[in-house]
Parts: structure tokens; C-alpha cells; sequence
């Protein structure tokens, strides 16, 4: 998404946001790592308070696709911390979008890559590899799927069913 907004986005496209073609997740996400814009098709992933499928899927190459993992928005433990995103960058990962927490964050925000998450936190996952990958999931008030298309700024998160030509 070269130079153009998530606003101007939803300004062009008025007609997408209402047939749900083109939707904005609720404002809840900070902003880590230092690619604060970035796009791709979306990989789905669904934990809760264990990141071992998390590393799986950032092992991979990411070929500048996001994960986006909902991990239930838990706050009571971190979901993925920094060896995983610099994995992630190394791999040509886009982007991470978490519902759920991260640590490390000196760490992540070193890191060239964009993460979304409710927070941060210091304790650590469990590793039982409990979850289930590319599941249609619900996050910040938004149903995404896996191969959709998401672009994230400073301004929000938009997800979009197919790639925007913008």
C-alpha cells in the first residue's frame, strides 16, 4: 500500500464498508516493531496462552504474508516474543497482528517488521502446541479469514476479502 492511507482507503471506498467487503478492526492494538505500515495476505491462526504454532508458522517463509493470530485476548501471558519476530523478519514475514500480548518489545521494535497487539507482558507462554491453524476468527469486532488481505498503518487495521488496487 504504497504512500496510500487506511483512510484514504475507506474515503475511496465507501461502497466496500457497507457490502463488508472492506472492514476496520476496533482501535485496540499498540503499535511494535519499526514497519509501522504493512500489507499481505493473511494467515489465521487460533491459540490461547501458548505460542509453539505460533513459532511453526514464523519458522516458514513468509513470502510477505501476515499472521494474524488470535490468542483469545489474553492479558495474562505473552503470546510472542522477540526470537520469534526476529525469525519472522528474517523469513520476509509483512507483518503480525496478535489478539493477545507480546514481550521483548526493545527487542521487536528493533526489528523491521510491523506487530499489532493488545499489550505487553512478561510472562512467558505455555508450549503444550495446542491450537488451530488457517480458521476463519474473530478479533477487535472483525471476522477474517484465512488469504484475505489486511493493511495496517498508524491510522488502523483494514481487512479487505480481496487485494485493494489502490
Amino acid at each position: 500500500m504504497a504512500l496510500v492511507t487506511t483512510a484514504e482507503v475507506c474515503d475511496a471506498n465507501p461502497q466496500l464498508i457497507v457490502s463488508g467487503e472492506l472492514r476496520a478492526l476496533q482501535p485496540v492494538f499498540q503499535i511494535y516493531g519499526r514497519r509501522q505500515v504493512f500489507s499481505g495476505p493473511v494467515v489465521t491462526l487460533k491459540v490461547f496462552e501458548d505460542n509453539v504454532l505460533i513459532r511453526e508458522f514464523l519458522e516458514e517463509k513468509g513470502n510477505g504474508r501476515v499472521l494474524v493470530v488470535d490468542g483469545g485476548g489474553s492479558l495474562r501471558c505473552a503470546i510472542l516474543g522477540g526470537n520469534p519476530v526476529v525469525q519472522a523478519q528474517n523469513n520476509g514475514w509483512a507483518g503480525i497482528v496478535v489478539n493477545g500480548c507480546v514481550r521483548d518489545v526493545d527487542e521487536i521494535n528493533g526489528c523491521d517488521i510491523g506487530v499489532r497487539a493488545l499489550s505487553s507482558h512478561p510472562v512467558k507462554a505455555n508450549k503444550k502446541g495446542i491450537g488451530e491453524k488457517h480458521v476463519p476468527i474473530t478479533i477487535a469486532g472483525t471476522r477474517i479469514s484465512d488469504g484475505e488481505w489486511l493493511y495496517a498503518d498508524t491510522d488502523g487495521i483494514l481487512v479487505s476479502k480481496t487485494e485493494l488496487s489502490v
